[in-house]
């Protein structure tokens, strides 16, 4: 070889996989969040409320959803100034930072069901005390999960499903904190999700869904005066297995006293089950609205809603 040749490189360790799903950042986000979990229980329920509420006010106007928030409520309420939405805006950011912190604290709310006022139509109450498979839909408002525990204490045996979280670590740690009110099973968005849903009904027992947010590939119907993607997949089910669909909302009177009411969902039963299933979602969305214009500031403005 001689003096010129070029000299090899030197083998290059390969480096650490930081952004794999048990790598250093990922376990660098897991002890943070086993951090803000520890100190949210190490408080009292009202005082990680309190603090957890003035906190999100505070930082999450600076956030790009505040943008979001606004433009939507905005369109909601063409009639309200922007000084009427800034303050709705406000106290959104406060519920959600209460909600928050009451997460961490769901075992102690279950065990004191006198934090929970329960009510519920004629119709809805007779649905749920007399049904074989019941369909239950609910909305970002108050504190969402409260309705779990609320209905565990009404004899309900829910399954649920959530949006899996991207680091598994942190995934794992919010599914333990929710697991125990789900007896028939949390499942994560997807195919085996629908599969798992429609044994739970079938065996007598009672779906609960998130039905408010944005469905990309939905029916539109209105939401606000304006089209919405909605989530047709509660009324098909309640359609199609010829179940009572019950919509719940959570108000939260202040910080870990809550106020549940639920309403019976009209879904048509004709010879045309598109139609149906257009109308019935359309009908979830109608008393949605209703109670977002009841308590605005309740409601989740800040994720996609309409196109």
């Amino acid at each position: 070889m001689s003096d010129t040749a070029p000299i090899p490189p030197a083998p290059v360790a390969a480096r650490p996989k930081l952004l794999g799903p048990f790598g250093l950042w990922s376990r660098l986000e897991a002890l943070g969040f086993k951090l803000v979990m520890g100190l949210m229980r190490s408080m009292s329920l009202e005082t990680a409320s309190r603090f957890s509420a003035s906190l999100w006010r505070a930082l999450a106007p600076k956030l790009y959803r505040h943008k979001r928030a606004m433009s939507h409520l905005a369109l909601a309420f063409p009639d309200k100034s922007e000084a009427e939405c800034r303050a709705i805006a406000l106290e959104m950011w406060s519920t959600l930072g209460t909600t928050f912190a009451e997460s961490f604290h769901l075992d102690q709310i279950a065990r004191e069901p006198e934090r929970m006022h329960i009510s519920a139509s004629e119709p809805a109450a007779k649905a749920m005390a007399d049904h074989h498979g019941l369909v239950m839909v609910s909305l970002h408002m108050g504190n969402w999960e409260i309705n779990a525990l609320a209905a565990r204490h009404q004899g309900l045996k829910l399954a649920g499903v959530y949006q899996r979280i991207k680091n598994p670590l942190v995934d794992e740690m919010i599914r333990a904190l929710r697991v125990d009110f789900y007896p028939k099973g949390l499942f994560s968005k997807g195919h085996e999700a629908v599969k798992g849903l429609m044994r739970v009904v079938s065996e007598g027992d009672t779906v609960a869904l998130l039905a408010d947010v944005r469905e990309a590939r939905g029916l539109a119907v209105p939401y606000f005066g304006r089209l919405a993607p909605s989530n047709p997949f509660p009324a098909l089910l309640a359609r199609g297995r010829k179940l009572p669909l019950v919509a719940a909302r959570v108000i939260r009177q202040s910080p870990g006293r809550y106020s549940i009411h639920c309403e019976l969902i009209d879904v048509p039963q004709t010879d045309n089950r598109e139609a149906d299933i257009l109308a019935a979602t359309a009908n979830i969305q109608a008393q949605f609205e209703a109670w977002v214009r009841e308590t605005p500031g309740q409601w989740m403005w800040g994720h996609r809603r309409w196109g």
